[in-house]
């Protein structure tokens, strides 16, 4: 297996999350994972993804759009990055403690970032007022 690398840009609306979960599973599939891996990976990338469309454009009017970057390893390694252009997470530390929502009226359980967290070996965001970038990392056995 060689190095290998993908972008994928799209609108910011919640057809195309199921459109990015399948890329990444189906990019991720040149390392030969395992059935749980890939879940756990569609998995990840939806959380990632579902948060840059709520969280990181709400209330914008305009066309928004979210980029995924992955990349394969020689060492059975993938990286995935999810970036939106938004308005950024004001604190990083409580978004990443689990149950922790911004939305407490509606129907978050806030456990976005707890449930990459798990099932991915890494994970690292980084947010300013003009969007926010999940990184993952995940080892396949």
């Amino acid at each position: 297996m060689t190095e290998n690398q993908m972008n994928l840009t799209f609108l910011a609306i919640s057809e195309n999350q199921s459109f990015a979960r399948a890329t990444a599973a189906a990019f991720a599939s040149q390392l030969d994972p395992t059935v749980a891996e890939i879940n756990e990976i569609k998995t990840a990338v939806s959380e990632a993804v579902t948060n840059a469309m709520i969280h990181g454009y709400e209330g914008v009017e305009t066309d928004c759009f979210v980029t995924m970057r992955c990349h394969l390893t020689t060492n059975r390694e993938i990286y995935i990055e999810v970036e939106d252009f938004g308005r950024g997470i004001p604190n990083i530390e409580q978004a990443l403690e689990p149950l922790y929502t911004s939305k407490p009226d509606e129907e978050r359980s806030g456990m976005g970032f707890t449930v990459m967290s798990e099932f991915m070996d890494d994970l690292q965001v980084q947010s300013s007022p003009s969007g926010t970038i999940v990184k993952m990392h995940k080892k396949m056995v």
